[in-house]
């Protein structure tokens, strides 16, 4: 089908200039021009024969197929163009209409195939989007652009079509159909849900393998004792509507201090079966130690008026940036863990990674990488030490199989991109069926 529509465009746009030039043959390249223009609009309604077992994965691969038509018809009419004017003599009214043509049907082509992955693709970033936004008119440019958004889309393609696939094989097992459900805690200035799903493609992963999903949906900016005790609600909630009698809890980042207080401090182990945390400073960050002490005061009040005025704009009720910031010092570390002794009955693991470079991650994880680095002396995940990761009965480290390392945001797929060696969903898989087979 690429073929068809590579072989159509370069037609279309050499019959456009035949007819303009008239070589004679008239009747019968009016006939070619309609036949080709009749392809064309299949062309563009159905670009490819592949199917998946996802129509928003069949839309995306079509879309792909679209650029690729384009990049390689506007490559081919460049040649052909010059076999037009040295071979058939076609003058300037010919090469006007082929070029109007090769640049219509091209834009065509491109607007549609744009379209379809702006809307369907996960793993097409923001940034590609920008140039591809910006720079889809710019010849040899655009070539470029297109030919990477098409690998990317391929490269999507392909995983998702596996994963499904994968989930179709194992769908009967349910092997995330836990005992007792899952609640997810999210970590501090985030929020679940309310904004955007801060677990990214995990919870539709584990729901697909079977497990019960729940949101702790507590405050994105408070002390770890004021987001406890949202969570104490929260899991009471969760017992009474459901009759469930317990719960797994997965945490991520300050979620997980929050987790072990509850637990801890306020009788929720009695309704907690399991405690994983994700990359959780339990120890704290020896950074924002240094921050908080150095920082003018102004200067800290400052920043937690603007952030806390932000969040109120999105409903937020009442934020506390700088309590939440204290409650991740290393200082302030100490004096939790005392308080935060581990209980009987409740099955407690940590989960930890590295990044191997400022560049495995963004702003601004690739700034304080080198922050945390500098004051713990240690490989980290951008913002905690591999260390302060380390708590309870068992810890699971994800060592980085390739240069690029494993960020803080990589694992609860913040940005949803797909890692090269290393696939967070099937990673959260493991671990809840993990619980699962330990009667969870």
């Amino acid at each position: 089908m690429r073929v068809f529509g590579i072989l159509d465009l370069v037609l279309l746009s050499g019959v456009a200039a035949f007819l303009s030039e008239d070589y004679g043959f008239k009747g019968a390249a009016v006939v070619a021009a309609a036949v080709l223009s009749v392809c064309f609009l299949i062309v563009n309604i159905k670009p490819s024969g592949v199917k998946s077992p996802s129509r928003r994965l069949n839309i995306m691969y079509n879309g792909r197929e679209l650029l690729i038509i384009f990049v390689w018809s506007f490559v081919v009419n460049c040649a052909a163009l010059i076999v037009w004017i040295n071979f058939f003599g076609l003058g300037a009214r010919g090469i006007a209409v082929f070029t109007a043509v090769t640049l219509v049907s091209g834009a065509v082509v491109v607007f549609n195939g744009v379209l379809r992955l702006f809307t369907t693709s996960a793993r097409l970033g923001i940034v590609q989007r920008v140039m591809i936004a910006l720079f889809w008119w710019v010849p040899a440019a655009n070539v470029f652009i297109f030919a990477k958004a098409a690998k990317t889309a391929y490269n999507e393609f392909e995983l998702e079509t596996e994963k499904i696939e994968l989930n179709n094989i194992r769908k009967e097992s349910e092997i995330c159909r836990t005992r007792y459900p899952i609640l997810m805690v999210h970590g501090v200035f985030f929020r679940d849900l309310k904004f955007f799903n801060y677990w990214g493609r995990v919870p539709g992963e584990l729901i697909r393998n079977g497990a019960e999903v729940y949101y702790g949906e507590q405050h994105s900016a408070a002390s770890v004792e004021r987001c406890a005790e949202e969570l104490k609600n929260k899991i009471e909630e969760i017992i009474r509507t459901t009759g469930c009698e317990k719960v797994n809890i997965i945490a991520h980042s300050k979620g997980g201090l929050d987790s072990r207080y509850a637990v801890s401090c306020l009788g929720m182990d009695k309704y907690v079966a399991s405690l994983t945390t994700i990359n959780t400073p339990h120890r704290g960050c020896e950074y924002a130690d240094f921050i908080l002490e150095r920082a003018p005061k102004s200067f800290k009040n400052f920043i937690a008026d603007r952030y806390n005025g932000t969040l109120k704009k999105f409903g937020e009720p009442d934020p506390d940036f700088i309590s939440a910031v204290t409650d991740l010092t290393a200082k302030r570390a100490q004096e939790l863990n005392a308080m935060m002794t581990d209980r009987p009955g409740v099955f407690a693991q940590s989960v930890g990674s590295r990044m191997k470079k400022s560049r495995s991650a963004g702003f601004p994880q690739n700034f304080s990488y080198y922050l945390v680095k500098h004051f713990s002396k240690l490989d980290n995940d951008g913002l905690v030490d591999v260390e302060s990761m380390k708590w309870g009965e068992r810890h699971i480290f994800f060592e980085p199989k390739t240069r690029r390392g494993i960020s803080h945001g990589d694992m609860i797929d913040l940005m949803r991109e797909d890692i090269k060696g290393f696939d967070i969903r099937e990673e959260f898989v493991n671990i809840v069926s993990d619980l699962k087979a330990r009667g969870f």
